[in-house]
């Protein structure tokens, strides 16, 4: 692919969702990521986008981006369903994926992802914006700097209101990946991975369903060897809120951990905001400390890391984050099958 550490990274775009369209408002410009292509099913709609975005290229069909030799890597923002199929499509022609969450429909397909991956020597990542912006380094410098001790339980909710009366949403579609889980639930599990480090060992959970048959609203208690629990409610039913508690033997952390975020007092043009984050130190009623990161769209935090752990080729750092991925997908799969038993207790693969 001719990618030095001087070059940035050309990316292709996979589609013209609207997710695609954040995307690529928020990345233009990088010096670090170069869009330089994108592809849809409907020729009119990719030269729509690129001339919108100032693309130079507009392909009328997923192979053709694949096939297009003027790009490094692909950006995947189709529907969850799509994810592994376009994913392993991609790293057969030798292109680095950059993937929407959740990565796939399962531990055994996110499995054949990565395998796949390794197998064409190119980098798989998943996409949670969150991951890359500068108040999770901070989170991290926290939790890996002994702040708050030992982490014993962490407690995430992250809802929104999805007004879909006819049920023409891909969050409202069971053969689409849908659901109050899969789209809200999976960065809740993400922060929970993160904060603990590992995957549980079993989990308990129900689920709400909605007329379409996606749930609605799902609740899981996670339960760890170690005796750490983590507890995760997500809801498509609900006022908007993104919240999370991470309790240390020793202080514990609150975080919005927002995808996108803006200085406090500004208005910004896309409607981010400041997300908040708060530590108290030690196992007292002392003060509580607010923290400030830096700001800035999620989206090309996260490109530009990808751009970044290419050009170095750091597969190890990629590695770390397969593994959080892998944690993830199994996670999903134990919830969705302790919910189908009734909230029965599920075990994970050890």
């Amino acid at each position: 692919m001719n990618k030095t550490s001087s070059s940035p990274l050309r990316l292709g775009i996979l589609g013209c969702a609207h997710i695609a369209r954040q995307f690529a408002r928020d990345v233009l410009g990088s010096p670090r990521v170069q869009l330089a292509a994108v592809a849809s099913r409907d020729a009119d709609k990719a030269q729509s986008f690129a001339a919108e975005y100032g693309l130079a290229r507009a392909h009328g069909s997923y192979e053709a981006l694949l096939r297009d030799e003027g790009i490094d890597a692909v950006y995947i923002p189709l529907p969850n369903s799509l994810h592994a199929e376009w994913a392993e499509a991609c790293a057969l022609r030798g292109k680095h994926v950059l993937c929407e969450k959740p990565l796939a429909m399962s531990l055994a397909e996110a499995r054949r992802m990565f395998d796949s991956a390794r197998a064409h020597g190119v980098m798989l990542l998943e996409a949670y914006p969150w991951w890359f912006q500068p108040q999770t380094a901070t989170l991290l410098d926290l939790l890996h700097g002994g702040a708050i001790g030992a982490v014993r339980a962490v407690q995430v909710s992250f809802g929104f209101t999805l007004v879909d009366p006819a049920g023409t949403n891909i969050r409202s579609m069971p053969s689409l990946g849908g659901g109050a889980l899969r789209d809200a639930g999976c960065y809740g599990l993400s922060l929970i991975r993160m904060a603990l480090q590992r995957a549980p060992q079993r989990v308990q959970a129900i689920s709400r369903s909605g007329p379409s048959g996606v749930d609605l609203a799902t609740s899981a208690t996670l339960f760890y060897a170690d005796g750490a629990v983590a507890q995760l409610h997500c809801a498509m039913d609900l006022a908007l809120h993104r919240h999370a508690a991470i309790v240390g033997s020793n202080g514990f952390i609150t975080t919005e951990f927002l995808n996108h975020t803006a200085e406090a007092g500004l208005a910004h043009p896309w409607g981010y905001q400041p997300s908040q984050m708060r530590v108290r130190r030690g196992r007292g009623n002392g003060p509580l400390e607010a923290l400030q990161s830096p700001t800035g769209s999620g989206f090309r935090f996260a490109a530009e890391a990808f751009a970044d752990v290419v050009a170095r080729g750091d597969f190890a750092a990629i590695a770390g984050a397969a593994q959080a991925s892998l944690d993830i997908a199994a996670m999903l799969d134990a919830i969705e099958a302790s919910a189908s038993r009734g909230g029965a207790l599920v075990d994970l693969p050890g």
